[in-house]
């Protein structure tokens, strides 16, 4: 372990780094229950995608790993899936395209592919190091508050409203008190140095919501999405279903390669900032940065979320990505591999026991979503607003625009396009890096786009 993790060097311990990996799996094993639900809209069947969901992250996630050597998680994306079944598939359907499917995982092919080669060359490793200090911190509180406002959301704390934009949703929900008893006792937990502290938080606010179950205020209604909280077991579960092998179209790419380049930039342009964004901020958060504030080892990191892609689309499955709740374990002490390793395990053992890891409910990894958007977006006081406005403002455009758009894209494209700009209106021209002036190309183009549509 020792030689393999070098766990003294980076400060921690085995039982430390399987803490810190349980925390970060069971903060996003939910993408094994959404990704199966949203992709089925595109005409994919559930069942071969939930086996393709864990067996995908397990193996993106063993070679961030022991090839990285960091504690960071991979699965199918969130927001990348929707593009995926609904701007794609639901597009190509429409078109009359049989088993439109096939296309989108086709264009995941080749977008893995392409960032392979651009990892190779270093280009989205010099694009995580270049970017201003400031910059970094603001991507870094932005990504506390948006991962604060998925929890919220997901345990209906925050609610959509045509009035506000947002709102408060039902304070007399289980599932609203619940999450924030659960946000209560990681504080008090955190407080007395209790190791495990989120583990447990999230794993109480569980036990609470059984309890809340079976004295009838939590009332199972899978209409209105609130399914049992007890696992359920039956022989067939334990059999995983066969993955939708290399199931690529080809054929109609080679008869509508302009068509199918856009919707290629499209998972380009999301999956290259959001990990971008996600490994900065999970970096930065485990005081993971050099003193220049760059990431080590950045290009393994970023190789082993482009295998990931090429992975996860021939086995049947969306664009599998770094995912920001990796600072959940990183909160809880992970600094190497071996949290990764940790956590790769579970999603293969979840193939087996999936009715268990189903079983928690979004509202019980709120408060550690919530707790760790807190502990993020601490990195705020880090920021130097008296700087060079520059700096400052496009820090402080990147941290408002991610929880506002819901997106970690757009806080990385706003906050850049408004550094640059701002450089060049302040005559300091000579300060933007080249790999600057090619994001901004980019973004420049991204925006072009979604005016043309």
């Amino acid at each position: 372990m020792e030689k393999l993790f070098k766990l003294k060097e980076n400060g921690t311990t085995v039982k430390t780094e399987i803490l810190a990996g349980i925390t970060t799996f069971l903060s996003m094993v939910y993408i094994l229950a959404v990704n199966p639900s949203i992709l089925a809209a595109s005409g994919m069947d559930p069942a071969a995608i939930f086996t393709a969901t864990a067996v995908s992250a397990a193996i993106a996630t063993l070679v961030m790993a022991l090839y990285a050597n960091y504690p960071v998680m991979l699965a199918s994306g969130m927001g990348l899936n929707a593009y995926f079944a609904y701007s794609v598939c639901g597009a190509l359907s429409e078109a009359g395209i049989n088993d439109p499917w096939k296309v989108a995982l086709t264009a995941v092919l080749v977008e893995g592919i392409i960032f392979m080669i651009l990892s190779i060359f270093k280009f989205r490793e010099t694009l995580v190091n270049k970017v201003p200090k400031n910059l970094k911190l603001g991507i870094t509180a932005g990504i506390g508050l948006f991962i604060a406002i998925i929890g919220l959301k997901g345990a209906g704390i925050v609610i959509g409203s045509e009035a506000t934009l947002v709102d408060m949703g039902n304070v007399a929900s289980p599932q609203f008190a619940l999450a924030m008893i659960g946000l209560l006792i990681i504080g008090i937990l955190h407080h007395f140095k209790v190791t495990g502290y989120i583990l447990w938080g999230i794993l109480a606010t569980w036990i609470l919501g059984i309890i809340a179950q079976f004295a009838g205020w939590y009332v199972v209604d899978p209409a209105a999405g609130n399914y049992s909280l007890l696992p359920s077991f039956s022989g067939a579960s334990f059999i995983p279903a066969k993955p939708t092998m290399f199931a690529f179209d080809f054929g109609w790419v080679s008869k509508n390669l302009i068509h199918f380049a856009a919707i290629v930039f499209a998972f380009l342009f999301v999956d290259l900032f959001d990990t971008a964004g996600t490994l900065i901020g999970v970096a930065a958060k485990g005081d993971m940065l050099d003193k220049d504030g760059n990431l080590p080892k950045a290009g393994p990191a970023l190789m082993s979320d482009a295998v990931g892609t090429v992975v996860g689309a021939c086995l049947g499955t969306s664009t599998v990505t770094s995912y920001v709740e990796s600072s959940a374990g990183v909160a809880q002490g992970g600094r190497t591999g071996l949290t990764a390793v940790t956590g790769a395990i579970l999603f293969l053992l979840a193939l087996f026991l999936s009715p268990i890891f189903l079983a928690i409910p979004g509202f019980a990894t709120t408060p550690a979503l919530v707790f760790v958007g807190l502990l993020m977006t601490s990195s705020v006081k880090d920021m130097d607003f008296e700087a060079d406005i520059a700096d400052s403002m496009g820090g402080f455009i990147a941290l408002i625009m991610m929880p506002f758009t819901y997106s970690i894209a757009n806080g990385i494209m706003f906050g850049i396009l408004t550094w640059v700009i701002l450089k060049i209106c302040t005559g300091k021209v000579k300060e933007i890096h080249p790999v600057m002036w090619i994001s901004a190309a980019l973004f420049v183009l991204r925006i072009i786009t979604l005016i043309t549509g």
